[in-house]
C-alpha cells in the first residue's frame, strides 16, 4: 500500500527585484514522480541545492505544488480541506531541533503537538510516556531543552512528532549539526521507529552512509530524480553517484575499486564484513583477476 505519492510534481518560486517590472519564476522541483509504501524507510539522497529539502516539504504539505500532485493516503494536499488530516499523517523533522523546540521542560515540549491536535489530556500523558521511551529520552523528561546535547535535542524533536502519532515521518537532514556521537544515538532511533514500531521513514540526506540500509534510494539533481533503485543496485553505479556529488560508503568503495581493479569478487559480497569473510576464506593468491 502507497503511504505517499507524487506525480509529476513541479513547484516554482517567485523571486523580486527593485529593478524588475515582474517576478522572476525559478524551478526548483522539475517534475518529481516517486511513491513510498506503509512501512519502508525510503531515502532521498542529493547535493545541497537539488531541491530535496523543498520535497520534503512538499510531502508535509508546508508547500504545495505549483503543477503536479502530491497524495498522503490518497489526500491530495493542494486542496485545503486535506491539510490537517495530511500533517497528522505524515511528521516533518528539520536540520536544527532548537527550531522545532518550544517547552521549557522536555514533556511540555513533546505535548505540543498531541495538545494542537485536541487530543484528551489523559491521552496526552500516555503518548508523551510512549514518544520518550521510543527514542530513548524517559529519563530527561523533567529537564530543561537547554540542558541537552544535540543529539538528545534532536530526539526530543523526533518525541514530539512521534506524539502526534504519524504515520509518516520525514526527516530532513536530521544529523546535520551533530557530533558523530549525537549523530549515531538519531541514527539508531530512527532506525528503531522504523523496524519496530512500523512507523514509514523517508530520510533525506546527503551522505549516503545514513541510508544504506533503506530499502528504495532517489538520487536528486536540479529538482529532478536522476536516479533511483534498491541500494545495492547503485552499489553498481558508482561513477554516476560520483558525478553527482555523491560518495559511497567506504567498503562500497572499496570493493568497487577491487572489482575495476580486476579483482573477481562476487556481485552477492555487499559489504566489509562479506569482504573480509571472502579474503580470508579464499586468500589473495587464489583470487582471480582480469588480465
Amino acid at each position: 500500500m502507497k503511504i505517499i505519492e507524487t506525480l509529476n510534481l513541479i513547484f516554482k518560486y517567485r523571486t523580486y527585484s527593485e529593478n524588475q517590472e515582474a517576478p522572476e519564476e525559478k524551478t526548483v522541483l522539475g517534475g518529481v514522480s516517486l511513491s513510498v509504501g506503509k512501512g519502508d524507510f525510503v531515502g532521498i539522497l542529493g547535493h545541497n541545492g537539488s531541491g530535496k529539502s523543498t520535497l520534503a516539504k512538499q510531502l508535509t504539505a508546508l508547500l504545495h505544488p505549483t503543477d503536479g500532485t502530491v497524495f498522503v493516503k490518497r489526500m491530495d494536499t493542494s486542496k485545503p480541506e486535506n491539510i490537517i488530516p495530511v500533517r497528522r499523517t505524515a511528521g516533518m523533522v528539520f536540520q536544527n531541533p532548537d527550531n522545532q523546540i518550544i517547552g521549557n521542560i522536555v514533556e511540555e515540549d513533546v505535548a505540543f503537538g498531541p495538545e494542537n491536535l485536541g487530543v484528551p489530556t489523559e491521552k496526552i500523558w500516555e503518548r508523551i510516556a510512549g514518544a520518550l521511551e521510543a527514542t530513548g529520552m524517559t529519563a530527561c523528561r523533567e529537564l530543561s531543552p537547554g540542558r541537552l546535547s544535540g543529539g538528545q535535542k534532536q530526539k526530543v524533536a523526533i518525541a514530539g512528532i512521534l506524539a502526534m502519532e504519524p504515520e509518516c515521518i520525514v526527516f530532513d537532514e536530521p544529523t546535520a549539526m551533530l557530533d558523530p556521537r549525537g549523530r549515531q544515538e538519531v541514527l539508531e532511533a530512527i532506525r528503531h521507529l522504523n523496524r519496530d514500531k512500523g512507523i514509514t521513514v523517508i530520510y533525506i540526506t546527503h551522505h549516503i552512509e545514513e541510508v544504506e540500509d533503506a530499502d528504495y534510494l532517489y538520487v536528486m539533481n536540479e529538482g529532478k530524480v536522476t536516479m533511483e533503485g534498491r541500494p545495492d543496485e547503485l552499489w553498481n553505479r558508482a561513477d554516476e553517484l560520483r558525478q553527482l556529488g555523491i560518495t559511497l560508503p567506504f567498503d562500497k568503495e572499496l570493493l568497487c575499486l577491487l572489482r575495476q581493479g580486476g579483482m573477481d569478487i562476487p556481485m552477492e559480497i555487499q559489504d566489509g564484513r562479506a569482504l573480509e569473510e571472502f579474503l580470508l576464506q579464499t586468500g589473495p593468491g587464489n583470487i582471480e583477476q582480469d588480465n
